[in-house]
C-alpha cells in the first residue's frame, strides 16, 4: 500500500488522507479538496481466488442486496456478498462477461463525482473492454438505467457511449484479443499528458499505449503501474510535443492504432 500511495500521489498529483478502522487499513485519495478514490490491500481471500492488484469501479445502488441478486440472475457472479463497510453497504460482482464491479449503498463519503468529470484528479472517463459490447451494455441499462449516447454521424458499432443522470460518462467497446478478459478501464484527468507519463516511468510503471487525441483535444495514454494495476490518463500536450510525435487523433475508439472513427463510478486500487 505504501508503494502504491506514493506512485499514484506523484502521477495524479492526489493527496491522501488515513481512513484506516480497527479491522481495515484504508486510505483516501484526495483531489483538491474532494475524495476521489482510496486505497486498500488486496484481501487475502481475493488473492487466494486468483485476483491480481486492480482498480475497481464502484456503482451508487438502492439495494446493494437486491442488485446482487439480479447479476446472478443475470448470468453474473457475486464475489463478495452485500456486507456493511466503512464506505457503506458494498458488494463485488461480476457481469456475465466475468467483468469485475463494486456495488455501493448508502455511500458514507463524499466521493460523488457528478459534476467532477473534467476536474483535475478526478476520474474523467470511465470505459468497459467487453466480451460483447452490445450484450455488456444490454446488461448494464437493465441493472443501472444506462442510456446509449450518439454521436452527430449516429451511434458507432465499435465504441457506444453512455449516459448515467443525464452525463456522457464513459464508453463500452468489444476487447480486442491482445487483453486476455474483459475489464473496467478507468481515466484519470491530468495535466501535462508527457510530464505525467514520465513520472509514470520513473515511478517504475509503464506506457503501453499512447499518447494518442482524442476529440475536443485531451490525448490520453494507457499505463500499468508497479504492481501491475492498469489505468489510464487524459490530459492536454504542448505543441511542441504533438509536432514531434505527429500523431493522429483516434477518438473514442475500439482502436487504438491510430485508424479508427471518431466518435463518469467511484473507484479504489486494491494492491
Amino acid at each position: 500500500m505504501a508503494a502504491a500511495r506514493a506512485f499514484y500521489s506523484s502521477v495524479v498529483g492526489w493527496d491522501t488522507r488515513d481512513a484506516s478502522t480497527t479491522e481495515l487499513t484504508y486510505t483516501v485519495f484526495i483531489a483538491g479538496n474532494d475524495p476521489v478514490s482510496a486505497l486498500m490491500a488486496l484481501p487475502e481471500e481475493a488473492t487466494r481466488m486468483g485476483a491480481t492488484p486492480r482498480w475497481m469501479g464502484y456503482v451508487d445502488v438502492d439495494n446493494a442486496d437486491a442488485t446482487a441478486e439480479r447479476i446472478k440472475r443475470l448470468g453474473g457472479a457475486v464475489h463478495v456478498p452485500p456486507t456493511d463497510s466503512n464506505i457503506g453497504r458494498i458488494s463485488v460482482v461480476a457481469d456475465p462477461q466475468t467483468a469485475v464491479l463494486g456495488l455501493v449503498e448508502g455511500l458514507k463519503t463524499d466521493s460523488s463525482q457528478a459534476g467532477g468529470l473534467d476536474q483535475p484528479g478526478h476520474v474523467g472517463w470511465h470505459e468497459l473492454l467487453a466480451a460483447d459490447w452490445a450484450k455488456a451494455f444490454g446488461c448494464y441499462a437493465d441493472l443501472f438505467g444506462w442510456q446509449k449516447v450518439d454521436t452527430e454521424s449516429g451511434p458507432l458499432d465499435a465504441y457506444q457511449l453512455f449516459s448515467a443522470g443525464g452525463q456522457t460518462i464513459g464508453g463500452i467497446f468489444t476487447k480486442r484479443p491482445v487483453e486476455p478478459i474483459p475489464y473496467w478501464l478507468f481515466y484519470f484527468n491530468v495535466g501535462d499528458i508527457d510530464a505525467v507519463t514520465e513520472r509514470v516511468r520513473r515511478g517504475g510503471g509503464q506506457v503501453f499505449e499512447g499518447p494518442f487525441a482524442v476529440p475536443e483535444g485531451s490525448w490520453i495514454v494507457r499505463c500499468i503501474d508497479p504492481q501491475g494495476a492498469v489505468f489510464a490518463l487524459q490530459g492536454k500536450r504542448s505543441r511542441d510535443a504533438i509536432a514531434k510525435d505527429a500523431a493522429p487523433e483516434v477518438g473514442w475508439s475500439a482502436e487504438w492504432n491510430g485508424i479508427s472513427s471518431r466518435g463518469k463510478l467511484t473507484t479504489e486500487p486494491r494492491k
